[in-house]
């Protein structure tokens, strides 16, 4: 998966404001909408909530990754969003999270939503690069550790 074609500099963020798991999630679903990637805020807020009800998205090391399948959008979107201070996400590990990574994805294709996921896995599976994406200050310095740009 290219991650240019996912990623742009409107939907990646130093600076998330939300101290909860439903303020995380809400605040990137709305910056989604703002930067006019999502169409019908409600219908994608409640498919990552629902998919949240059923086991949460906190990962372990720090990584949260709120996802979601609707028809709200026509292809996959993606982001990722920085809390430094960290947010309780119920995390497998106990961890707060620092790093979040959220996709929605059309509600009958599942290949793209896999490969982004796969692909955003294998880039902060390693703790140096957990470390780097910590360190940026930018939207453009995220986005080029994502993208190479």
């Amino acid at each position: 998966m290219n991650l240019k074609k996912v990623l742009s500099l409107d939907t990646v963020w130093v600076d998330l404001k939300a101290d909860t798991k439903q303020g995380i999630i809400e605040e990137m679903i709305d910056r989604l909408v703002a930067a006019g990637k999502i169409k019908d805020r409600d219908a994608a807020l409640q498919a990552v909530l629902e998919r949240e009800a059923k086991m949460s998205t906190g990962m372990q090391n720090g990584v949260a990754i709120p996802h979601g399948k609707t028809d709200a959008v026509k292809s996959l979107v993606g982001a990722v969003g920085l809390k430094k201070a960290g947010v309780d996400f119920d995390s497998m590990d106990g961890v707060p999270s620092t790093i979040f990574i959220m996709t929605v994805s059309p509600a009958k294709r599942s290949g793209p939503h896999m490969q982004f996921l796969a692909e955003v896995s294998r880039l902060i599976g390693q703790s140096s690069e957990r470390e780097k994406l910590l360190a940026c200050r930018t939207h453009n310095e995220i986005h080029a550790l994502f993208t190479g740009k």
